[in-house]
Order: C-alpha cells, then structure tokens, then sequence
C-alpha cells in the first residue's frame, strides 16, 4: 500500500513538474517575441536603484504622464503625446517594474514608495514643477506624489483615475490578486503570460468596452510590452499593495493646492465614474470634472483630441498659478 501511494505521489509530482516546465518554456518562448516587437524605444535613468524608462517628445513646460495598471508608457504615448501637438515638454515612463522599467525586490509597490519614485525621477530629469496626467491607478500615484511632495507639482490632469479605497477585488482583477511573494513569482515565470495571452480578448473589451482597441494595439500600440513575467509581477504588487496606503490618502484630497482636474467616461467598466469621478466633488477645491458620455475606461483612445484639450486646459491653469 505505502509503495502505492509513493508511486502515485512521484507520479502527480513528474506531472506537476512537466506542467510546470512547458508553462516555463512558453512564457520565455512569448517573452522573447513580445520584446522583439516592442523593444524599449526611449532612454533610461537611473532612480533609487530602479531604471526607469521613458519617452519624450516636445519643448517647454513639462507634463508628465503615468499609466495604469498593468499598463506601459505606451497607454499615453500613443496616441496621446503623438496627437497632443507643441508648446509642451511631453514625458512618459514606465512606472517601476512595468514594462522595461526594473524594481528591486525589496520595494513593496504602495503608492508611498511609487510616489518617492516619482518624485526621484522629476529631480533625476531636471523637470521644474510638471503637471502630472495620471491615468486609472496612475491617477492613484500621481495623487500621493501632490500630497507628498506638493513642491515639485504644479497641478493635475487625472483620466478615470482611482481615487477611492476598494475593499473587494473585482472579478477581472482576482488573477492578479496574489498576496504570496513566492508564490506570486512563481505564477508569473509560468502561468501568467500564457494565460494573458489566452486571455487577451476579453481582457482589452473590459478595459476597452464599450469602445474597441485600435486595430495595430499589439505592436504599434505598445500592448505586448507586457507580456513579461516581470511586468506581472510588477502589475500584481502593485495591486496587492494598494490596502496599504490608498485608505489613507483618500482622507487627504483637501490638503492638495494645485489645480487639478479629472475626466472619466460614464461607461467606464473598470472603475465607477460616480464613485471615482464626480464623488471628488468639493474634496479638492477647484477640482475640473468632466465626464464622457459613453465613453469606456481608455478615453484617450476614445477621443484623444478632447482628452487632450482637457489636459492643456489643467495645463494652462497649473502653470499660470
């Protein structure tokens, strides 16, 4: 009997090994395509131990622009900055350890530490007082960076940002919702980019829907520069870490002095525009709301040029002031 079942036990753990190995062997396999198609386009510098890649195009004052969850650079490179026209010093940047952008092992991903980030990257470039256009979690840190060192920001340009603690994960998001370091990095060198891959389409029409991605967004629009096991292990520290801080930083909104101004489409299906967007109402004094009707989660894809007029109206005001 007892060499029965160590027979079946070695027998389960060769399966789970073999499993394991042909998921090892995808990811990398998709890992190498995904960065041949989009390799890294912009410049690297050097913060807290973190090399932060960015783009930039432009003259000016500077506008910084920070992406989402599980987002890149590319969420607001185009076709934002490419349609955003001149007058402006436009950056974006991967935020540590998204996209090809590194992050030590020892940083946790609460919106504290991508805050210091932040505000370590405007000192490495030289920036002199940015708006910072924060999009959906990006809105999350770009909110911390305002409170926490309100001297380098001259306003903000949030797009459906997350300005609220949720205490329930979202269905969609439960993947990314692993509490277990260990555990977290073993899913990403196996499990998490093949199943991204598989799951791709339903994916993007929730984060897109009712709007639909544009047609070249796998590689001209930068998408497959997520598909790396450290870019999910990134997009699920981040997520995990947001029961840190977020609580807090939702009772400080009327500390902030700069102007600011969000937008967010009604049918957003990522992240309530009531909830997110026009609850913001009256806790920072000034605040710009505008709301799309119809318009999804990405409106800067949705409709750039009003999205974009919105950011140079905020724009306009933070740097009078």
């Amino acid at each position: 009997m007892l060499a029965t079942l160590t027979a079946i036990a070695a027998a389960l753990l060769a399966a789970v090994l073999l499993v394991a190995t042909y998921y090892f062997q995808a990811t990398r396999r998709i890992s190498r395509d995904a960065e041949h198609a989009v390799p890294p386009r912009g410049r690297f510098v050097a913060v807290e131990g973190c090399d932060i890649h960015y783009v930039e195009r432009g003259e000016g004052r500077p506008i910084l622009f920070i992406h989402g969850l599980g987002g890149t650079l590319h969420h607001m490179r185009r076709p934002l900055m490419e349609q955003f026209g001149d007058g402006y010093r436009l950056i974006a940047l991967d935020r540590p350890g998204s996209g090809y952008s590194t992050r030590p092992s020892r940083f946790d991903g609460r919106l504290s530490e991508q805050a210091r980030l932040i505000a370590g990257f405007i000192d490495a470039l030289a920036l002199e007082r940015p708006l910072l256009v924060g999009h959906s979690l990006g809105g999350a840190v770009a909110l911390a960076t305002t409170l926490l060192y309100p001297e380098r920001i001259a306003g903000l340009a949030l797009i459906a940002p997350l300005t609220q603690h949720e205490d329930k994960v979202a269905p969609e998001f439960r993947g990314l919702d692993i509490r277990s370091p260990l555990l977290r990095r073993i899913v990403s060198e196996t499990l998490a980019v093949p199943t991204s891959v598989k799951m791709a389409a339903q994916t993007l029409d929730f984060v897109f829907g009712p709007q639909k991605p544009p047609h070249d967004y796998a590689v001209a629009g930068g998408a497959m520069a997520g598909l790396r096991p450290s870019h999910f292990y990134a997009t699920s520290t981040d997520l995990v870490a947001l029961r840190h801080d977020m609580p807090g930083i939702g009772t400080r909104y009327g500390e902030i002095g700069v102007p600011a101004g969000i937008l967010f489409g009604s049918a957003d299906r990522v992240l309530d525009h009531k909830r997110h967007g026009t609850g913001m109402e009256g806790r920072i004094e000034g605040l710009d709301i505008e709301i799309m009707e119809g318009v999804g989660h990405m409106p800067q894809y949705a409709d750039t040029s009003r999205v974009v007029a919105f950011i140079r109206r905020i724009a306009e005001r933070a740097f009078a002031a």
